[in-house]
């Protein structure tokens, strides 16, 4: 990637919300991915001149954190929960589907550059279990046959909504502009809390 698609601008306008320039590696790490689709050397290179930090410091955070992609991802990244309420509840059995429905391994894409896959730890959603996220949207109470839908409906272009959150599925390089802090103007859209997720607030409030 070219460093010159990488809106000088916009990344100053990040760096400036925060007290501390060095706060804005993460933020304009997703900016990165949200102009290329990945962290791109190019990229960490315009962050550390930017930032005036060595580009060593910018690869820390780009490797530490597994929401930054070193290579190319899909258009669509879907993750699959695989930790233990998720597992037991189907994770493990719709990880293992979709791997052989798309035929691609852990952190594989399809020829078509569609969708990506990935096994990812809790969701912090454990009482929608199982459940699939694709670009960091939920997809709960899932099967295999729900997963495989969702998969194919996103490489056919027209994925489904999320089950809670926006009103559609945005593409992966959209996702990130968002973790980078620009606005799409999606974040009230659609159902942010469920019932079973405000249950325990319900009972308190009725003293059980």
């Amino acid at each position: 990637m070219s460093t010159a698609v990488l809106n000088e601008d916009v990344m100053r306008s990040i760096i400036a919300r925060y007290p501390r320039s060095r706060s804005a590696i993460m933020p304009l790490l997703h900016y990165v991915q949200a102009i290329s689709g990945y962290v791109t050397n190019e990229g960490i290179e315009k962050i550390s001149e930017l930032l005036e930090i060595e580009t060593a410091e910018v690869s820390a955070v780009a490797t530490f954190y597994t929401q930054y992609k070193r290579k190319p991802v899909g258009e669509y990244h879907i993750g699959v929960c695989t930790n233990t309420l998720c597992a037991v509840m189907g994770g493990d059995a719709i990880f293992a589907a979709l791997k052989d429905h798309l035929g691609i391994e852990n952190d594989g894409v399809t020829a078509d550059g569609k969708v990506s896959l990935e096994h990812i730890e809790c969701n912090a959603a454990c009482d929608y279990a199982p459940v699939v996220m694709a670009n960091w949207e939920f997809y709960d109470n899932q099967t295999v046959e729900s997963a495989k839908s969702l998969v194919d409906a996103a490489r056919a272009g027209n994925p489904p909504a999320p089950t809670r959150g926006p009103n559609r599925l945005v593409t992966y390089k959209e996702a990130s502009a968002v973790l980078a802090g620009l606005d799409d103007g999606l974040a009230r859209e659609g159902v942010q809390a469920g019932e079973p997720t405000l249950l325990g607030l319900k009972l308190s409030k009725e003293g059980k």
